[in-house]
């Protein structure tokens, strides 16, 4: 039982210190560019989303529900 209780409290602490990075101010315009956002293109990801709930009738993440006709 003390061999588990130890083994959970290292992979704890690696699992805490492994998000930790210190980032130099000329590395940071590389850390914000448009290929690490989630959407690169939030203009076709939204089309995208709209079509997808518009034919499966069901709300979106951006908006309210609508019919299957897409007229919402």
């Amino acid at each position: 039982m003390v061999r588990l209780a130890r083994l959970l409290l290292l992979l704890g602490l690696i699992l805490a210190c492994s998000g930790c990075a210190t980032v130099q101010p000329w590395e940071r315009g590389r850390l914000a560019s448009a290929r690490m956002a989630w959407d690169p293109d939030p203009l076709s990801a939204a089309y995208a989303e709209h079509v997808r709930f518009s034919k499966e009738a069901s709300s979106g993440s951006l908006s309210a529900s609508g019919g299957g006709c897409g007229c919402n």
